[in-house]
């Protein structure tokens, strides 16, 4: 048999190997993803009054049946984490300090010039994707990672690490980039002001709960039970969770905004170009720095994932809470979660792809597919 046969057997085996692990849910996820955008715009233009039912109770600013999806999704991907060997992640240098640069210059920057470039006749469109763009991902990113069978320890490192970001820079990167950045260059600026103790507590909720909820279960697993039983019994049970509570949050997300997306199409698609450009350029870009920095597959696919993906449920609260429910600003939040969830989940496939291509000679992590999703 030629080198490049088996060259191509082993990579076969390889993608065979990940597909075993999956689920069946998350082997068609991609179908159930659209499958629940469809449904909840469907129920948003259907039922009358389901908008204000969903909105008539929030916590920091988010529909209820939202924020607990989110905690229902979040909670088991950080019940996985091994928190004993988050120390290896905080002195790993290249990834931190490749994903701080990524995350808070590089992507607010690449945000803001499309942005401009896309949109430079629509005001209120262009400074709601400069939100989005400024809100880093704490979020969705844990179950992207998970498929892409990321390091899922550096994953709840560089989440907790924006998090952090975030409280401390959202407010004066969101003022650099709508004020001072726009008169420097001669453009319009837009002048807002954001409450720092909002975002803190967005954080916290979004965050900080299922983060504690994760750490406690797998300290308590473990010390009651043992590694081996929390690991292939507990895990394996509450593991689908995530998955469910990430399809119920698509559901609720565009049933809330079911009306607007349908109702100004044109502008949904206009908003969409720039998001599309930025995924792409901001996830392939964050993977060759990786790889070019000498990051295994794992640590790389965590740092592009992490680098791509945004925390829209703040980008929405914040565009709500200052320019209203019914703003241009609040409606290109929205678009963010309708290009930003099927193009993630393409690159998934993507990433799984190019794994064998772009790492052949940097040594995996034993425990791959052990620590994907599954």
């Amino acid at each position: 048999m030629s080198a490049h046969a088996g060259r191509r057997t082993r990579e076969q085996d390889e993608r065979q190997g990940v597909a075993a692990q999956l689920s069946v849910v998350d082997r068609y996820l991609p179908v159930w993803i659209l499958a629940a955008m469809g449904l909840g715009i469907l129920l948003g233009r259907l039922v009358t009054g389901l908008d204000e039912a969903l909105e008539a109770v929030k916590i920091a600013d988010v529909s209820l049946p939202i924020a607990l999806g989110l905690l229902i999704m979040m909670y088991p991907v950080l019940a996985k984490v091994r928190y004993d060997e988050t120390g290896a992640v905080t002195r790993d240098r290249r990834l931190m300090g490749l994903s701080l640069v990524l995350n808070w210059v590089i992507g607010p920057a690449l945000m803001f010039a499309l942005a401009w470039a896309f949109l430079p006749d629509l005001p209120e469109y262009r400074t709601g994707l400069i939100i989005v763009g400024l809100a880093r991902c704490i979020a969705m990113v844990l179950i992207w990672n998970d498929l892409a069978c990321g390091d899922r320890e550096a994953a709840a490192v560089l989440v907790a690490i924006n998090s952090l970001f975030q409280v401390v820079a959202f407010s004066v990167l969101a003022w650099f980039y709508l004020q001072i950045l726009p008169g420097w260059l001669g453009l319009s600026t837009t002048s807002v002001e954001f409450s720092v103790g909002a975002i803190a507590v967005s954080v916290v909720i979004f965050l900080g709960v299922p983060l504690l909820a994760g750490y406690l279960t797998r300290r308590i697993g473990e010390a009651r039970r043992g590694r081996t039983w929390y690991e292939g019994v507990f895990l394996p049970r509450i593991g689908p969770f995530a998955l469910y509570g990430l399809l119920f949050t698509i559901v609720v997300l565009f049933a809330l905004q079911g009306e607007a997306i349908t109702q100004r199409p044109w502008d949904v698609a206009r908003i969409a170009l720039p998001l599309i450009a930025y995924f792409a350029l901001m996830f392939t870009g964050a993977l060759v720095m990786a790889r070019a920095a000498g990051l295994n597959y794992q640590r790389s696919t965590t740092v592009a994932f992490t680098a791509a993906g945004n925390n829209f449920e703040l980008a929405i609260a914040v565009a709500i809470a200052t320019f209203g429910v019914t703003s241009g600003q609040a409606l290109a939040g929205v678009v963010g979660p309708l290009i930003e969830v099927p193009i993630l989940i393409a690159l998934v496939y993507v990433s799984l792809w190019l794994r064998p291509r772009l790492f052949p000679d940097i040594p995996a992590d034993p425990d791959t597919y052990s620590k994907g999703s599954g």
